[in-house]
């Protein structure tokens, strides 16, 4: 068995891996790096090429998968750093692309500008692609349907595991089927590192939604616009937020692409029941900020930007390049943190200090993470009790920081764990 690591094995997004077994190969995920050259969730990639998003290192390198037999592209989830590619690489490959309801969906969304079959792509729990059998396993993260992918083949199981957090108390969908996990005895775990170096258990999105409830209903809560920016794909944390709007008597927009994309696809799916108006052109947006302007209480902004994205709606009000003026009372709420790279944090601290300059109300980090923290890892390695680890999803330090839980786990860095690079071939 050979495992081709070729994306997220060198920083935190542009997850690609594919496993070969007789010479047949099943590819995991196909993803995007957001922060090159400031692609996130509102970026239309029809105006960049294959070739350039490779260049400037936003797309894996699947060239050393010329010629394989490719027979299957499975997706863990839906966020754009493990589909992000599909809309550009896939047409490479002669062959299904899979994943569950919310990621198909996203999926085939944004394929519908591109010259590809979307019969392709299929929607299943489990199946069988020719000697691969595979599951998706039940496991919770910051999207819908997010899962851990078990791939069984002859040469034994692989468990990928990006993205999850254990959250035995989710808003919605299911806890993680621990009885499931337990069973699987994997040859070889595939796991995140993001957030190892934190030395907790990752909190429930429970704790998340009972922080925004705090906030907004504290009777000392004095707030002209209301401005709340999260991740477009976290449809739980959405979900608790447009409660929270009807509940305190203002009416919720969602301004920005992403957010019509993920919340109308929440929507089509049934995950949500809630119809919301979702704006997505930069004229809409500016038509609504306009009116939004007169009657600031009334209104309950949801908005793109909380990275510092250009682009972003929270962006442009920041740069002054829509109707909307800051005043005195006007509060931008985060329910996001930084995600860990140089340059998100720098795009985040810019447009924090835009924001306090105009006179805005800043509260930070009513957020809890989708990803595990180094007690979730600890407690994943007991369930499963994997052969082998390949730590991803992390620049070299947090390969190594998980490499340094797995020693305390009784594995041995250099046999039982193997720290490898993007564009790498490893024998199993």
């Amino acid at each position: 068995m050979f495992v081709y690591t070729l994306g997220g094995y060198e920083e935190v997004g542009k997850n690609m891996t594919a496993i070969e077994v007789d010479g047949e190969v099943i590819i995991i995920d196909m993803g995007l790096r957001i922060d090159r050259m400031m692609i996130h969730e509102d970026t239309n990639l029809q105006e960049l090429s294959e070739h350039e998003l490779i260049r400037i290192g936003a797309l894996p390198d699947d060239s050393m998968l010329a010629g394989k037999k490719v027979v299957a592209i499975l997706l863990s989830h839906g966020h754009l750093d493990h589909i992000g590619g599909v809309e550009k690489m896939a047409h490479k490959y002669d062959c299904p692309i899979i994943g569950r309801p919310f990621t198909t969906h996203i999926v085939k969304n944004k394929l519908r500008y591109e010259e590809m079959d979307i019969s392709r792509i299929t929607t299943v729990q489990e199946g069988r692609v020719s000697d691969f059998k595979f599951e998706f396993v039940d496991i919770t993260h910051s999207i819908p349907d997010s899962s851990l992918l078990a791939l069984h083949t002859r040469e034994g199981t692989i468990l990928y595991a990006n993205d999850f957090k254990l959250d035995n108390t989710p808003v919605l969908g299911k806890a993680p089927d621990y009885s499931r996990i337990k069973g699987l005895h994997p040859r070889l775990l595939i796991v995140e590192s993001t957030r190892v170096t934190e030395h907790t258990k990752t909190p429930s999105e429970a704790m998340a939604r009972f922080m925004l409830h705090n906030y907004f209903f504290d009777p000392n809560c004095d707030c002209n616009a209301m401005i709340v920016t999260t991740f477009s794909s976290h449809i739980a944390r959405l979900k608790t937020l447009v409660e929270i709007a009807e509940k305190i008597g203002r009416e919720p927009i969602m301004l920005g692409r992403s957010l019509n994309e993920y919340w109308g696809a929440a929507r089509e799916l049934s995950y949500v029941s809630k119809a919301v108006q979702t704006v997505r052109k930069k004229e809409a947006v500016d038509g609504v900020l306009k009116d939004v302007l007169k009657k600031k209480k009334d209104y309950f902004i949801i908005a793109t930007g909380h990275q510092g994205e250009s682009g972003s709606v929270l962006t442009r009000i920041a740069d002054k390049k829509t109707p909307f003026q800051f005043e005195k009372n006007d509060t931008i709420i985060f329910s996001a943190k930084t995600i860990p790279n140089p340059i998100n944090v720098a795009s985040r601290y810019a447009l924090e200090t835009k924001l306090r300059m105009a006179g805005a109300r800043l509260i930070l980090d009513l957020h809890v993470s989708g990803h595990a923290s180094r007690e979730d890892h600890r407690t994943l390695l007991r369930l499963t009790n994997p052969e082998l680890i390949i730590p991803s999803h992390g620049n070299f330090q947090m390969l190594a920081d998980y490499s340094n839980l797995a020693k305390e786990e009784g594995y041995e860095v250099g046999e039982d764990v193997i720290i490898t690079k993007n564009q790498q071939k490893t024998e199993i």
